[in-house]
């Protein structure tokens, strides 16, 4: 989750209270508390970006900094915020009247549709992994779903379980299936095709020994960005044993 972010976007007024973690999230400044400034993933919006950022027909738009962060490597996904002190008019074109308010900015609804789960990081996480299609834990790491594609699991066992000869005529249609692909699925399905032919010139055991070779170098710490890499590399040729 192929996808190009839901803008999801939340409105809330400086005196609001939070409860749990969100808490620690906003400077309430009417109470002149505040916070010190750290390095955020959120993306603050203004009645002059607004309609840039939210209503681009390619993004997803949510919210908080916890959540942010889980997503900061997923480009199609945007979490934001607006103050609806200082924007009332975006707050009354989009019928926010209570405050937190959350909101969702889907490809195609540009409208907006209510958040009404419930404002946990788990529940924050698991409905942006739903609605946008991605597969990250709370703390930001591909989980064992992450590049799956569920349209290419019959192919896959067919390439699998076929002669040498025959794995060719599948590759074929692999890449045929692959092609017709879109966004973040397409860049997967290169992976796909990648792992065939690796299976095709190095043997069968190639994906249990390249899995077992990429989990050790996941074992070290190296950056989030090639922990990304390695885990969709290794999800996929999980489908190829």
């Amino acid at each position: 989750m192929s996808i190009r972010v839901y803008a999801t976007s939340m409105m809330f007024k400086a005196t609001q209270p939070f409860s749990g973690f969100l808490k620690a999230l906003w400077n309430l400044k009417r109470t002149n508390v505040k916070i010190a400034t750290l390095p955020s993933s959120v993306v603050v919006l203004n009645a002059d970006n607004f309609n840039e950022i939210v209503l681009d027909e390619t993004k997803d738009v949510l919210i908080y900094e916890k959540v942010a962060t889980a997503f900061k490597l997923e480009e199609d996904v945007v979490i934001s915020n607006l103050d609806v002190d200082k924007y009332t008019d975006v707050a009354e074109k989009y019928g926010v009247s209570g405050y937190p308010t959350l909101k969702l900015f889907p490809k195609g609804n540009k409208a907006g549709e209510d958040y009404r789960g419930e404002r946990e990081l788990d529940d924050f996480v698991s409905f942006i992994n739903e609605k946008c299609g991605t597969s990250r834990d709370t703390k930001g790491q591909l989980t064992s779903k992450a590049g799956i594609l569920p349209s290419l699991d019959t192919l896959v066992k067919e390439f699998v379980s076929a002669s040498n000869d025959d794995k060719k005529t599948v590759l074929s249609k692999l890449e045929q299936e692959v092609e017709k692909l879109k966004g973040s699925s397409a860049r997967y399905g290169k992976i796909y095709l990648k792992a065939a032919k690796s299976c095709l010139e190095k043997g069968t055991d190639y994906p249990k020994e390249e899995i077992e070779r990429l989990q050790r170098i996941l074992d070290k710490s190296i950056s989030q960005a090639k922990t990304d890499e390695f885990t969709l590399k290794r999800n996929i040729l999980s489908t190829f044993t």
